[in-house]
């Protein structure tokens, strides 16, 4: 038995990681015993300040336990991506080289990845039925304004209210084929399950 704990920024990854990653578990290590433990959500503009960084990746040590495994997950916003990950990747092996972490950043949003799944969502969360997936669903720099765009006038996308009820309901492999940053989540998140 080990932990799984993991750092995000928004309020929404509180309730969604957890449903994610266990969603993954049963595919790709349904037998492997692990307790995810809930987020801890920092803001963006301070995790990415090293003594900050430490502090919460020491937090993350604790509440995984000792062989315990740490997510980071965070959006690019207008960042490159890889260049992101691989800057708090390296921080984090120099300030914690005992624990395994693994570093995702989402291009350029969580949403991205509900955008780049739209057809297993469409029909539901006031998400109109006729809604088509994008030509490149990393590329809208605005995923909450563009799903708000796909839903009821009355309901716009809320992540408190709809980003864990459609982190249930996302195709995982539509999302792995059409967004790189998910499928790195993918793969992160099987590897923290493997090791």
């Amino acid at each position: 038995m080990f932990g799984i704990a993991s750092i995000v920024e928004g309020r929404g990854e509180l309730q969604s990681v957890p449903v994610l990653i266990h969603r993954i578990k049963k595919v790709v290590a349904p037998d492997v015993s692990v307790q995810i433990m809930q987020p801890i959500r920092v803001q963006r503009n301070l995790i990415v300040k090293p003594d900050v960084f430490e502090h919460y990746l020491n937090m993350a040590s604790q509440k995984g336990g000792p062989n315990g495994r740490i997510l980071v997950l965070l959006d690019a916003d207008d960042d490159c991506p890889k260049k992101l990950a691989e800057n708090l990747h390296a921080m984090a092996r120099e300030m914690r080289s005992d624990r395994i972490v693994k570093v995702v950043i989402a291009k350029s949003e969580f949403e991205s990845w509900f955008v780049a799944s739209i057809d297993s969502i469409a029909g539901k969360f006031s998400v109109q039925s006729d809604c088509r997936r994008p030509t490149n669903p990393e590329g809208i720099r605005d995923a909450k304004g563009w799903l708000s765009r796909q839903m009821s006038l009355r309901t716009p996308y809320r992540p408190m209210i709809h980003q864990s009820k459609m982190v249930r309901e996302l195709s995982l492999e539509v999302a792995r084929q059409e967004s790189p940053s998910f499928d790195k989540f993918w793969r992160d998140i099987e590897a923290l399950l493997s090791l």
